[in-house]
């Protein structure tokens, strides 16, 4: 028989991105420990509020199934001793599986040379409810958090002080003990809008019972409900949010129960760029924008609260007070930056140090301005790109980008229009920080983006040729995103023609005294061929083999190793074969020492490897040229047409390359190496799957 589990972690406030991250890992934590158990179960559904976190498993099974499992122990030489006496190791298997030592059998396992001894052991299922006091203890402790915290004379730790716990099975109290707390069926419901304590009286009624205790805790049905509040207050001012589905997720997780509250501002704000004004009022207040059906930003905001208020005007009279005073300092640093120049900003860049590791005439970001100018220009970029190289980190010497440092750029962008730089240098301004992540906008133009790879490549090659190279899961100076940025880009714009390679040795030039060596040169390849193959089989979902074929040969150039991966995803796996066992052979061939001759036709002896090469020479030409061409489409369709030939010389024609006589080998290994060498271009076949 199968009931629903219900366990609520009830604490102080937790932060809004901790209690999203736990709410999405919350159901693969509960299921892999039910797994575990061996314990079927249904649907599980997480749910989560800033003083909650809960998990509900429906039908979970009331029991575990009885089993039955053969356990191999060690050999049978090492279980019995030369008087057919179980020694140490023998009575030591047969008490940890709880045997009788006459139930041990001798027999051959499959994957193990000789006797082994093995065990039969029989368990009997022990009940959920029994099992799960430890299973959810374990979960308790199971959840990630980037900071935890102990409180009182407890050693337990947890995101937030625990002050309660429900766990019910089939609408049961489960006799759980944790973080000083005994669980019962009791929660809280509205910090100001419900009155103390309120029962549950089982799993289905959870979501119900805190809702009418104004408690929205399931995320989905929050968020919703705060999309309706905002088209509320659409409805009630004429004007429209802007759209900012980030703000949304954030402010999901603030409350219990939203409810919307429009304010105002003074209109002479509205002088301020509208960028400063609403970064001010998102990343400061968490207030949601208001504009008109044209798109102008409006003097108006939203800002969601966590209760019902008895007077809305008292709340928005706070709020109008709180964003006043952040738009007055928003318009102070800006009416301050209008009487700087973009030089006299780069001039203060030289005492700010970008990476000290990089060593004197090189640190700062000075220093790292005139080297991205002059890699521009050594890239042959147009003075556009030039320009925007000169002015691109002069905004972060500005008093708007020191208070809202989110605006890098955008404020560049703005100062530089005002400056009366042309449009196309202020936009690559702004546009060399893209992508700000994995998926976000790119360069839209030529220029712009060879802003944004000048930039990316002098921080990885200056950062690998000082050793501060990413190891494991830690990148603090962002170098994964930076690579990864260079190769979207790259990806995006292939009229540059510009390849990582080529890239890395232009930026490493640009350094007077710091060296690029070898093994870093390796180590930044390895790096980029390592995003790239992410890129492609993770995002673009081109098939790994194929990626890792392609990644084989030149993987250097993004564009053409997309070009050539998504061109190897159609040979038929016939031809990946045999092609694999040519390289393999060749490979042997030159371990042995063996030799290579040019093709002598007339050496030929079976009916397979002249109709093998007949056919090659008819394509040869066509294929060299779409090689040198790089357009492989060609290449990749001949090599698929020589599929039947090359099944027939290594399936069905009998003929034998490794031939005793050199002769044979030798001109049937030169057969070979003409027909493999050209597509060496293409790929490392030897990468593909099937047979060796």
């Amino acid at each position: 028989m199968a009931s629903d589990l219900l366990f609520e972690i009830g604490c102080e406030e937790i932060p809004a991105k901790m209690l999203a991250r736990a709410i999405a890992e919350l159901p693969g934590l509960i299921e892999a420990r039910l797994q575990t158990a061996r314990l079927a179960r249904g649907s599980v559904h997480a749910y989560g509020t800033p003083r909650r976190l809960a998990v509900v498993v429906r039908g979970l099974a009331d029991r575990q199934p009885d089993l039955r499992e053969e356990v191999t122990g060690p050999p049978v030489s090492a279980a019995f001793g030369p008087d057919g006496a179980l020694t140490k190791a023998g009575q030591g298997f047969a008490a940890k599986n709880g045997v009788l030592e006459s139930a041990l059998e001798q027999r051959e396992v499959a994957g193990k040379k000789g006797l082994y001894v093995v065990a039969t052991r029989n368990v009997v299922g022990e009940p959920t409810r029994t099992l799960l006091p430890a299973i959810l203890r374990e979960l308790a402790s199971a959840i990630a958090w980037p900071k935890a915290m102990r409180w009182g004379w407890s050693e337990t730790t947890f995101v937030r002080p625990v002050q309660w716990l429900v766990a019910l099975y089939g609408g049961e109290v489960v006799a759980l003990d944790w973080a000083g707390h005994t669980a019962g069926r009791k929660t809280r419901g509205h910090r100001f809008l419900s009155s103390g304590w309120i029962d549950i009286a089982s799993a289905d009624r959870y979501v119900e019972a805190l809702r009418e205790a104004h408690v929205v805790v399931d995320p989905t049905e929050r968020r919703d409900a705060i999309g309706k509040e905002l088209e509320r207050i659409e409805r009630e001012t004429g004007l429209r949010v802007r759209p900012d589905p980030a703000l949304v997720d954030e402010v999901t997780n603030l409350g219990e129960w939203p409810v919307a509250v429009a304010g105002e501002f003074d209109p002479s704000f509205l002088e301020v760029p509208e960028e400063i004004i609403v970064t001010a009022m998102r990343n400061h207040q968490r207030y949601f924008a208001l504009e008109d059906k044209a798109g102008v930003l409006a003097n108006r905001f939203v800002t969601l609260t966590a209760t019902i208020v008895t007077d809305p005007k008292v709340v928005q009279r706070g709020n109008q007070t709180v964003i006043a005073a952040r738009l007055s300092d928003a318009k102070f640093f800006f009416a301050e930056d209008r009487k700087h120049t973009f030089e006299q900003w780069n001039g203060k860049l030289d005492g700010v140090v970008f990476q000290a590791k990089l060593g004197d005439g090189a640190k700062t970001i000075g220093d790292k301005v005139r080297r991205l100018t002059d890699l521009v220009k050594r890239l042959g970029g147009s003075a556009t790109a030039l320009r925007a190289a000169e002015l691109c980190k002069a905004d972060l010497a500005s008093s708007a980008v020191g208070e809202f440092p989110e605006l890098q750029g955008v404020m560049g962008k703005q100062y530089a229009r005002l400056a009366g730089e042309p449009a196309a240098v202020a936009d690559a301004i702004e546009q060399h920080w893209w992508p700000k992540g994995q998926g976000a906008a790119l360069p839209a133009t030529d220029d712009a983006a060879l802003v944004a790879l000048a930039d990316r490549i002098d921080t990885l090659v200056g950062c690998f040729a000082t050793g501060l190279v990413p190891t494991g899961s830690a990148d603090p100076l962002g170098l994964r995103r930076a690579a990864v940025g260079v190769l979207a880009i790259l990806l995006h714009h292939p009229r540059l023609k510009l390849d990582t390679w080529n890239l890395a040795e232009s930026a490493a030039n640009g350094y007077a005294t710091l060296k690029l060596s070898d093994d870093a040169r390796k180590q930044l390849a390895d790096f980029f061929a390592a995003r790239l193959r992410a890129i492609l089989v993770d995002e673009r979902g081109l098939e790994a083999q194929a990626v890792d074929c392609a990644l084989g040969t030149n993987p250097n150039n993004p564009t053409d190793v997309a070009k050539r991966a998504d061109l190897l995803q159609t040979l038929p796996a016939a031809t990946k074969v045999a092609f694999k066992r040519i390289g393999n052979i060749l490979d042997e061939a030159a371990t042995k020492k063996y030799e290579s001759d040019f093709v002598d036709e007339s050496k030929f002896v079976a009916t397979a490897e002249r109709e093998l090469w007949t056919a090659w020479r008819s394509k040869q030409d066509a294929v060299h040229n779409s090689i040198d061409t790089h357009e492989y489409a060609v290449a990749i369709r001949s090599l698929a047409e020589l599929n039947p030939q090359l099944s027939a010389f290594f399936d069905k024609g009998g003929v034998m390359v490794m031939d005793p006589d050199p002769a044979l080998r030798a001109n049937r290994l030169g057969m070979l190496d003409a027909i493999y060498s050209p597509y060496k271009a293409i790929g490392d076949f030897r990468k593909l799957g099937g047979a060796a």
